[in-house]
């Protein structure tokens, strides 16, 4: 029973009736104020990621373009003995923005179901379609550059 309350589980052994779970207790006003704005703050958290990830797949498509158009550049500018040219380092950049938001995602996605497992019913966020939209599109820059001459 550790995962109980206190209160839950001395009334278990003392054999009086069970207490309800907080999902079951109507919120008053200043804890429902409290969930949506963590709820909210999930939101933004969220967004502020996306906004990274669509910079970094942003700058590495961009990089890989400049230097697909300039090819005496990236040849005078990589380092002798050294394998990171710029389609390398632009491969990096994506595949970076990429994990981070299956990761960023994942980790929203858990935090979501355990306020909905003690607080009930929250509303969808359009932040997670978003997400998933810019995930979209950076597999589809993942794949010009990786593919592209």
């Amino acid at each position: 029973m550790p995962d109980e309350p206190r209160g839950a589980a001395i009334a278990a052994r003392s054999g009086a009736g069970a207490v309800p779970a907080p999902a079951a207790l109507p919120l008053d006003d200043s804890t429902r104020l409290a969930v949506e704005r963590t709820r909210l703050a999930l939101e933004r958290t969220l967004m502020a990621w996306v906004r990274t990830a669509t910079s970094m797949i942003g700058f590495g498509f961009t990089i890989y373009k400049f230097f697909q158009e300039f090819p005496a550049r990236e040849q005078s500018t990589g380092f002798p003995g050294f394998l990171l040219n710029a389609r390398s380092f632009s491969l990096i950049l994506i595949c970076v923005a990429l994990i981070t938001l299956v990761m960023v995602a994942v980790q929203n996605h858990n935090e979501m179901q355990a306020m909905r497992a003690r607080y009930g019913s929250l509303p969808r966020s359009n932040a997670v379609r978003v997400a998933a939209f810019v995930t979209g599109f950076g597999l589809l820059a993942l794949a010009a550059v990786a593919l592209g001459p």
